[in-house]
């Protein structure tokens, strides 16, 4: 027997404008039928677990034990630089003077999730 993963979840504050962020990041929306001020809202992601966030009323107050790495279809650099512009922040630069490597960033609500190579990156790098 085994299990499948239906959801990654998230605690949030504002459920809702986390999950709009989110939408940003991994460029598939909101579920429709969820919306402000809603106890969750939620991305359904095509072929993958949905991705679920649910209102508490505490801030988050340590590192995560769990996380979402990322790669992207841009090179990571792009990707990086993209999503600070959406408001993210740099945890830690763990890039490489050779490429190899990641960023850690952090989403609006302090979450931190991983920015990797992207697919050509590192078929060019080995």
């Amino acid at each position: 027997m085994a299990s499948t993963i239906v959801n990654v979840a998230f605690d949030a504050t504002d459920g809702h404008a986390l999950a709009q962020w989110w939408s940003l990041v991994v460029g598939h929306p909101v579920d429709p039928e969820c919306a402000p001020g809603d106890e969750e809202s939620y991305i359904p992601v095509p072929g993958g677990p949905t991705i679920f966030f649910n209102r508490v009323p505490e801030q988050k107050v340590c590192k995560n034990r769990l996380h979402l790495c990322l790669r992207p279809d841009i090179p990571r650099d792009e990707e990086v630089a993209r999503l600070l512009d959406l408001g993210a922040a740099l945890v830690a630069d763990r890039r490489n003077p050779d490429g190899t490597g990641w960023a850690v960033l952090a989403d609006p609500e302090g979450n931190e999730f991983c920015v990797l190579r992207s697919a050509a990156e590192r078929a060019a790098t080995g």
